[in-house]
């Protein structure tokens, strides 16, 4: 089986899905935010104000490559993994990129306790959280294989549908 990676906006549900996918397919999930944190030994938010937005960029383009070396990994991508060209390529080439999405109130509400959304910082609200929704929407659509939408639905219904559009056994 050729690797999943779930990508899509902050707070779409990514990580449950993973969780949820890895259960179901019984295959490995790999949350690439907390593999950073973990290589990194700090925060996301640390690692921002350390190095920028470009050098954790830097950090996830390695590993988005590392973990292409794997099969059969279900991954769930940062929310801007795919904006380099070079990390979408090496996700396409080594398995299917499916786009959760969610409405922006639906991401607010999913979101809007969290303190480590270094994008967010001092932004909580719907219409920024819609603004940079925006920005990304055309680079996500550009990029995936699949769509699945999260809003009312349970996290297996989108697994069930996932599993059901890739042809997954």
């Amino acid at each position: 089986m050729k690797n999943i990676y779930l990508i899509g906006f902050m707070g779409v549900g990514k990580s449950t899905v993973c969780e949820t996918l890895k259960k179901m397919l019984n295959k490995e999930c790999a949350e690439m935010d907390q593999l950073i944190v973990e290589q990194q030994g700090m925060a996301i938010s640390e690692i921002f104000d350390q190095y920028g937005e470009n050098g954790f960029r830097d950090i996830e383009t390695q590993l988005v490559k590392d973990l292409g070396q794997k099969e059969d990994l279900i991954v769930s991508c940062g929310g801007g993994a795919v904006l380099r060209e070079e990390n979408a390529a090496d996700m396409k080439d080594h398995g299917n990129i499916v786009l959760l999405t969610a409405t922006p109130e639906t991401i607010y509400g999913r979101v809007k306790n969290s303190k480590d959304r270094p994008l967010l910082n001092g932004n909580m609200n719907v219409d920024y959280i819609r603004g940079l929704m925006e920005k990304r929407r055309p680079r996500y659509e550009e990029v995936a294989d699949l769509v699945v939408s999260t809003d009312g639905k349970n996290v297996r219904e989108i697994c069930e549908e996932i599993i059901t559009k890739l042809g997954i056994q």
